[in-house]
């Protein structure tokens, strides 16, 4: 008993080391709140002083890790709560709402996003060399995983490189590609290789979630769309609503009110050119169901959020402040 109980204890320090030193990087990197690119493509940090509300994001497929901290991720009305003992794991772009639990200006939340390339899982899984694959009723696209000194080593190594960006180029992609390979042997691997199966449903699910963001403003009937990724329309209806907890409907209406939103933000748009822009055909409907979704009309919406930017903040992700698709979760 004595032995095991001395390597956890081993492992839970590592665990620390490692999160220190991501924390270091990250709180030098981050001089505000809000979300910030690195050099790393695919890799970017974030950084919050202060709990927040679950707020309205999109996760694009992805390993959130939180250095210092902790936040939650809300999915078809389930909490996925991470910290630095648990990160955030995502197989598909999963909309969804993310809160900060806890940060202070002292002591900030700190973590980092890198996303997934799910072509490199397909090598992996076909090089093989991986343990055996038990099939499993497939799951929602979202998960929480052991932060492991094997998965965040390759990960600190990760951060450690912009410290040396000659070098970047070079060894940022086998690192990426250890990154992938600790993943596919972690307690999280079962949600990977639903997606990257090629003959699997996650990837059919997958490639109709590609189409609909390529088409959100446009009408489409679930049997034609259940058609073009071979699947019949009840089989497609039931895996989609089971991996991203919406059907494929309510996905589209998600996509095109946070379009809408960014075009009134960022676009100035007023709400019926942004309304007809998305698909909508009744500025009215996009108003209802605005409000519905973020809590406020679309003019008072806009509004807060452009004081709030004024104010000193600086950007959103995808955990937690606002509107769409961004860095971090």
């Amino acid at each position: 008993m004595a032995p095991r109980q001395d390597a956890d204890e081993d492992a839970a320090a590592r665990c620390r080391t490692l999160q220190q030193a991501m924390a270091r990087v990250i709180d030098a990197r981050t001089p505000l709140p809000g979300d910030y690119g690195t050099p790393i493509a695919n890799l970017g940090f974030f950084r919050r002083e202060s709990p927040a509300p679950p707020a309205v994001c999109m996760v694009e497929p992805s390993i959130v890790l939180v250095a210092q901290g902790a936040k939650q991720m809300w999915v078809g009305g389930e909490a996925y709560p991470y910290d630095t003992s648990r990160f955030l794991i995502t197989s598909l772009d999963m909309p969804a709402n993310s809160e900060v639990k806890t940060a202070s200006p002292r002591q900030p939340c700190l973590g980092l996003m890198l996303k997934l390339d799910v072509r490199v899982l397909a090598e992996l899984i076909a090089q093989g060399g991986l343990p055996p694959h038990r099939e499993r009723p497939i799951g929602i696209g979202v998960g929480l995983g052991e932060a492991t000194p094997a998965l965040l080593a390759p990960i600190a190594r990760l951060v450690e490189l912009l410290d040396e960006p000659e070098a970047i180029p070079v060894l940022a992609p086998m690192i990426h590609r250890e990154i992938h390979y600790r993943l596919l042997m972690s307690d999280q691997a079962a949600r990977l290789r639903q997606i990257a199966s090629v003959d699997g449903q996650g990837h059919r699910i997958a490639r109709a979630i590609d189409w609909l963001k390529q088409n959100y403003a446009s009408p489409f009937r679930i049997d034609e769309l259940a058609a073009r990724v071979q699947m019949s329309a009840p089989t497609f209806h039931h895996h989609f609503r089971q991996l991203t907890a919406m059907s494929p409907l309510q996905y589209q209406k998600w996509l095109r009110l946070n379009e809408a939103k960014r075009l009134m933000l960022n676009e100035h748009f007023d709400a019926a050119s942004a309304a007809f822009q998305v698909g909508y055909e009744s500025p009215s409907q996009f108003s209802r169901e605005y409000s519905r979704l973020f809590g406020a009309p679309p003019r008072r919406d806009i509004e807060v959020l452009r004081g709030g930017a004024r104010a000193g903040g600086r950007g959103i992700d995808a955990a937690g402040a606002g509107q769409g698709q961004a860095s971090g979760a």
